[in-house]
């Protein structure tokens, strides 16, 4: 049975996002700090992961103003990477999942990471994916 594919942008610039890449010390209150110093700025956390080990964790963090989170983490001497991924809101989670990673296996595209957004545009649920090689493949 063939499957429908999810409607998406065909454009690179539209879902692409910047994510952060925060690297904090595996101890009690490290991500409280980060999220304090971005809400004092009035920029909030749309989206977060975190990836711990024994001595550091990372936490992947999508806010509401990347400019104002890049030029705040290099004031404070906070570490960090910047990255790009691939934000796809999912107005039905249970199908349009389904259609979403068999487009990305179609397409011979790896997903590297994925976590949920914790606000819900127009409603829906969104799910941010860090994806190889993302020229070219976003007419999915």
């Amino acid at each position: 049975m063939p499957v429908k594919l999810p409607e998406t942008t065909s454009k690179i610039e539209g879902p692409l996002v910047k994510q952060f890449s925060v690297f904090l010390p595996n101890k009690v209150g490290a991500m409280l700090e980060i999220v304090k110093l971005l809400n004092n700025e009035n920029t909030h956390v749309v989206a977060l992961s975190v990836s711990e080990s024994t001595d550091s964790a990372i936490a992947r963090i999508i806010a509401s103003d990347p400019a104002r989170v890049e030029r705040l983490f290099r004031e404070e001497n906070v570490p960090f990477g910047v990255s790009e991924v691939v934000v796809v809101e999912l107005r039905e989670v249970a199908t349009r999942l389904v259609k979403l990673l068999a487009a990305l296996v179609m397409a011979e595209v790896n997903v590297h990471f994925a976590y949920p957004l914790l606000i819900r545009p127009r409603g829906f649920a969104a799910i941010a994916l860090h994806v190889k090689e993302l020229k070219g493949v976003l007419s999915f």
